[in-house]
């Protein structure tokens, strides 16, 4: 290698970095103001291919039912974990190295990463990312602010996004009045909701929000008061 390409090289490694620090830092500044502001737009919906409708409303305004419904349903240990679940994503990628493909196992943490800063579809590098973020949000933030920040960017169908435009848009009305079985109905429409109406629901997707109704009784109203209070 010549001195000239060495010092090309050199040059480029030099801005390369600082600009990765740049950005690194940029995100972690963006974090620490969205740990109180409202977050204005999310990932998911600069891709969304249709006009989006979301209002955001704070936690504190929703009867314990509500968050209590998508916990159940997406990630029931959302109050133990850090963010990630060691344990699914190793079945996941053993699944994956069977040829099976690469399923889920996100949690409410990692949900919330992938919905407000990447993109959609499953990979090996996106859901490296989604981890990583997901443990920067439980540092940054905490429980509550994930499940809220969670509750107010997640996709509730075409274009709709947060369980207050959600509530409004299906049952019209504010989340604050969703009764149990509303909820339950939202919280399984959240894998799928472009495929998924919650007031028009397949006969296995009542038995699934049965399953959601079930798993709230046994979990209990204070079971994320913990977190949320």
């Amino acid at each position: 290698m010549t001195k000239g390409e060495r010092g090309f090289f050199g040059w480029a490694w030099f801005v390369a970095w600082r600009l990765l620090l740049a950005l690194v830092l940029l995100l972690l500044i963006s974090l620490l103001v969205l740990r109180f502001v409202p977050p204005p737009t999310s990932a998911f919906m600069l891709q969304s291919p249709y006009p989006v409708s979301q209002h955001w409303i704070s936690i504190d305004k929703l009867p314990a039912h509500v968050p209590l419904a998508m916990v159940a349903s997406e990630d029931q240990g959302f109050p133990q974990h850090f963010g990630v679940d060691f344990s699914a994503i190793s079945k996941a990628l053993d699944q994956y190295d069977d040829g099976n493909g690469l399923r889920g196992a996100s949690t409410i943490s990692q949900q919330t990463a992938k919905n407000l800063l990447l993109w959609p579809g499953r990979s090996l590098v996106r859901k490296g990312l989604e981890a990583m973020f997901a443990v920067s949000l439980e540092v940054i933030w905490g429980k509550k602010r994930i499940l809220e920040v969670y509750l107010n960017i997640a996709e509730f169908g075409k274009g709709i996004y947060g369980v207050e435009a959600a509530s409004l848009h299906y049952y019209g009305k504010s989340a604050s009045k969703l009764t149990i079985n509303e909820a339950a109905r939202l919280a399984v429409v959240l894998p799928s909701p472009r495929k998924r109406e919650p007031r028009q629901l397949t006969p296995y997707l009542l038995q699934r929000v049965n399953w959601v109704e079930r798993q709230m009784r046994q979990l209990g109203n204070d079971y994320l008061k913990p977190i949320i209070n």
